[in-house]
């Protein structure tokens, strides 16, 4: 048991409360206010400086392992150009006793040559085989050494394109899978690890992360739920497959995501599917990835299976598409509290947030890319014109009623809640901006709604999890144009402060057999 005191705490509950004393006990907190009662006179007091505290924040969208496995490898994102890109890659080799290369964050937008590199660019840049992923994650290109390396399978099909090197739609998730096949589960348990840690520095004691492509036999969802029994914070899988009945042998109440259940594609692509065409190019309205019927049909087993279904949709055809679905399914088995969630939700007309709040959707969406580097606003822009405006709506959507969780999409964006709470509270169009105790909530209260969780997390609340992170300044009280300059100060989670990762891989293993044993001795 410890009194934590001296501090601005922020509950983030419905009725917002801030107060001085927080008392918790075995990972819960059992006391708030401003005094200590009698009773815990003798315990020992934390003394936190005056600083301010708020709940563990979530991540409603990550991609887990990739972010994990992209953090621990080369990060192409600060590239300037390719000189700069090339000894990136030169000096990553150099250090790197992997096989072959494979770097992220490639951006036509952040380099000063202003396009993608190719094929020819990057044999001029290693002999070692190469592949780098667009900052978007839904495309990739690889040097002559890697391609050489590919079965033809995946050079066969009609998304990779032999003379730019540039691997597209299915070609990409081919290529994917073969070079994950290649990473040893040790890589993948430290690359976890790091990638918690790197979480944990942030403040997040949540992950909504999405699982289920990259590794043969659908293995890193299986890996996923392994590690989540050892990792400090608390993790939620989304199994990314339209496929019901593998959830459902696998006994998840989620499914979902990116990848196979995205219904388009993206804007840095320019096949996010769009009711009008693109303002530069009349020709194009982007990409729907199933029919109607084929979505209709995916929601409404999942939703007679009591699934929780999450599904990408960045364009507003895509959403439309999305909707229906949900419409189609709650109609033929309704459900009071479904949660079903649509990812992204970039582009939402009026008639779209209204029927999203109809029908109690869910929305986990990325306030980090309305300042994204990788896919700034001038170049969304000349794909959307005044539709701009309708851009990540947020004051639009919560005054509809609509559930927000705010996300990174990582490795698309690096998490980092407080980034993505600035730029909530400083959306492009003044009239979406939001304050900032519901950017808080997006992050904390409402991120534990999407999942279920919010009797056990969310708020500083007597009975929950004593989950929360101490903050330098009060976003309350501090300048809403300098959000961003707010350092996080400490993790806690049930009680105890954050102080780093596992020693490694076996660490974990040992730690995850441990929680398991501990766990069913508890249901026993």
């Amino acid at each position: 048991m410890k009194i934590f005191t001296n501090a601005d705490f922020i509950s983030c509950e419905d009725d917002n409360r801030v107060f001085h004393t927080l008392i918790a006990d075995n990972g819960r907190i059992v006391h708030t206010g401003d005094t200590v009662p009698d009773i815990y006179a003798d315990i020992p007091v934390e003394n936190l400086g005056g600083k301010c505290v708020v709940p563990a924040f979530a991540d409603t969208h990550i991609h887990f392992e990739s972010f994990s496995f992209f953090h621990s490898g080369l990060d192409c994102r600060t590239a300037s150009d390719f000189d700069e890109l090339a000894k990136m890659i030169q000096t990553y080799s150099a250090h790197s006793k992997e096989h072959l290369i494979l770097g992220f964050g490639c951006s036509a937008h952040s380099l000063r040559e202003k396009r993608l590199p190719e094929r020819a660019d990057l044999d001029t840049m290693t002999i070692h085989p190469l592949m780098i992923i667009k900052y978007d994650g839904h495309a990739a290109v690889a040097n002559t050494a890697l391609i050489n390396k590919m079965p033809p399978g995946v050079l066969n099909d009609k998304g990779f394109d032999p003379t730019t090197g540039w691997f597209f739609h299915q070609s990409f998730y081919n290529a994917v899978n073969h070079i994950s096949k290649s990473v040893s589960l040790s890589t993948v348990l430290k690359n976890m690890i790091a990638g918690s840690d790197y979480l944990a520095r942030k403040g997040i004691g949540l992950v909504h992360t999405v699982e289920g492509v990259g590794f043969p036999l659908d293995l890193d969802v299986d890996i996923m739920r392994v590690a989540a029994l050892g990792l400090p914070q608390q993790y939620r899988t989304y199994f990314q497959t339209m496929d019901v009945q593998k959830v459902l042998r696998k006994k998840m109440p989620r499914i979902g995501g990116c990848f196979a259940t995205a219904l388009d594609g993206c804007f840095g692509s320019e096949d996010a599917a769009l009711t009008l065409p693109y303002s530069n190019n009349s020709n194009n309205r982007g990409v729907l990835f199933y029919t109607q019927p084929q979505v209709n049909a995916f929601v409404q087993e999942a939703n007679r299976a009591g699934l929780q279904v999450s599904m990408h949709a960045i364009g507003d055809a895509a959403v439309e598409q999305a909707l229906i679905a949900y419409e189609h399914a709650l109609k033929d088995f309704p459900r009071n509290d479904h949660r079903h969630v649509l990812i992204h939700a970039d582009l939402m007309t009026p008639e779209l947030i209204e029927k999203a709040a109809s029908l109690r959707i869910a929305i986990a969406l990325q306030t980090p890319f309305l300042y994204w580097p990788q896919e700034p606003a001038a170049y969304l822009e000349t794909l959307l014109g005044n539709r701009m405006d309708q851009l990540i709506p947020l004051r639009s959507m919560l005054k509809a009623g609509l559930l927000l969780g705010n996300g990174s999409d990582g490795p698309c964006t690096l998490p980092d809640p407080i980034w993505g709470i600035h730029a909530a509270c400083n959306h492009p169009n003044p009239d979406e901006r939001i304050s900032v105790l519901d950017a808080l909530r997006m992050h904390t209260h409402w991120a534990a709604k999407l999942s279920f969780d919010e009797k056990e997390r969310g708020t500083l609340t007597e009975g929950k999890a004593a989950d929360f992170v101490v903050l330098d300044q009060n976003p309350l009280t501090f300048p809403t144009d300098r959000i961003k300059a707010i350092q996080i100060e400490a993790l806690y989670l049930n009680g105890t402060k954050f102080t780093g990762p596992h020693s490694g891989s076996t660490g974990l293993l040992m730690t995850c057999v441990r929680n398991k044993i501990q766990s069913l001795w508890r249901q026993a």
